[in-house]
């Protein structure tokens, strides 16, 4: 489902080194050979390894060990040891090292809000937006997925979900309702999503039909009004939440019976702190 190519992985380091590394090439270290680790200094969710092992081979690297992505890593353990070439392992430790600190911080916020949620509604779903920090939509979804959480949105393209900047279009609210319906009948294979605010808009568009609710910025005893309406009506639709969630109020927000937490939060959150080591061979 999230797929980097090797050209892209190239790039990447090339990024960081496009003429090679003027500093390893001073020392003239020859065809000196190191070993290189990774370390944690925290409890993480592992993300993004399999990405680093393929830089490592794509440069002629021997990965002696890799801590697989989505498992859990102690404080102290090692995440990565690599062979090879002194100007080698100099060349890709700091991309490398780049990609597991983001992608793992992504994770380890995602694992714990995951976790927190399932404490309380064991059927709501963490839903990362697609609000991803830019140019990197490829490694923030790799830390969503391997955290135990699911894209939002992947853009654009493949979701409907109308905003109140959609709403523009139309003369009053019964409108929108009847071109909602017309999306609806136009789209049989999606779902159609519409975002709300309030506790009387939300009946007024379940009672209406649509399939899937996002209330933004609603309290979390708003939200459960909402969802008590929607069951105590037989109402076949599913209702997202939206807006400031985060880990010091998912578990809250989570109660109240929502279908899915909807989050921009686990994108901004720094680096895992890990350490490396080198040694001459």
């Amino acid at each position: 489902m999230n797929f980097i190519s090797d050209e892209e992985l190239a790039q990447f380091v090339k990024e960081d080194s496009p003429y090679g590394d003027l500093t390893t090439w001073l020392q003239n270290p020859k065809e000196t050979q190191a070993r290189f680790k990774i370390y944690t200094r925290e409890k993480i969710i592992v993300s993004a390894m399999d990405e680093v092992v393929r830089i490592a081979k794509l440069f002629g690297i021997e990965v002696v060990y890799a801590k697989a992505s989505r498992e859990i890593a102690n404080e102290g353990e090692t995440l990565l040891e690599l062979k090879g070439e002194y100007i080698k392992l100099h060349q890709i430790w700091r991309s490398v090292q780049k990609l597991l600190e983001y992608s793992s911080k992504i994770a380890t916020t995602t694992y714990k809000m995951v976790s927190l949620m399932k404490e309380v509604n064991p059927h709501c779903e963490l839903l990362a937006t697609r609000k991803t920090i830019p140019f990197a939509k490829h490694l923030c979804m790799r830390g969503v997925l391997d955290g135990g959480g699911l894209p939002h949105r992947l853009g654009l393209s493949e979701t409907i979900l109308f905003f109140p900047q959609h709403r523009i279009l139309y003369k009053d609210f019964n409108e929108f309702l009847k071109a909602i319906k017309g999306v609806q009948l136009r789209s049989p294979e999606k779902r159609v999503a519409v975002e709300s605010e309030t506790f009387e808009e939300a009946k007024e568009l379940l009672d209406a039909g649509i399939e899937l609710l996002q209330i933004d910025k609603a309290d979390p005893e708003t939200l459960k009004k909402i969802v008590e309406y929607k069951n105590s009506n037989n109402i076949k639709a599913y209702i997202l939440a939206s807006g400031g969630i985060g880990l010091s109020n998912v578990k809250e927000y989570a109660s109240s019976g929502v279908n899915g937490i909807v989050t921009s939060k686990i994108y901004c959150q720094g680096m895992v702190n890990l350490g490396s080591l080198m040694e001459k061979i």
